[in-house]
């Protein structure tokens, strides 16, 4: 199952190898909404994997986008102790313009400016 969310780039970080043959790419996303008359601000990070790690090459930080992603889990067990991750996989990304005057971005005030996904060989931008 595919996921999306829209909000602004606020951080981006370096590619790390972390095998000889796996490599990962962190950023985070700053969602603000109106609750109840009340503004709430949530920071999303998400990771890029393998080729996907490029997708956020081109999108500067500040910029509006809207991030298609997967989630993922995995159980990690050491010492006798049991520990499980989340991860968003993050394996597309839409740069967006916020309209003028319009309050915490929300997807029917946006217009897509470009879209940003791995390069496969098939065009096919799917997850797996």
């Amino acid at each position: 199952m595919s996921y999306e969310l829209a909000g602004k780039l606020v951080a981006k970080f370096d590619i790390v190898q972390r095998t000889e043959s796996f490599k990962t790419r962190e950023f985070v996303i700053e969602k603000t909404d109106d609750i109840q008359g009340r503004t709430v601000t949530n920071y999303v990070k998400f990771q890029c994997v393998q080729d996907k790690t490029a997708i956020v090459d081109r999108v500067n930080v500040g910029e509006n986008v809207k991030v298609y992603f997967n989630i993922k889990g995995s159980k990690w067990e050491k010492d006798g102790k049991t520990n499980y991750i989340t991860n968003l996989d993050a394996w597309r990304i839409e740069q967006f313009m916020q309209a003028s005057g319009a309050g915490p971005i929300d997807n029917e005030y946006m217009e897509p400016l470009d879209t940003f996904s791995s390069t496969a060989s098939d065009g096919d931008d799917l997850p797996f």
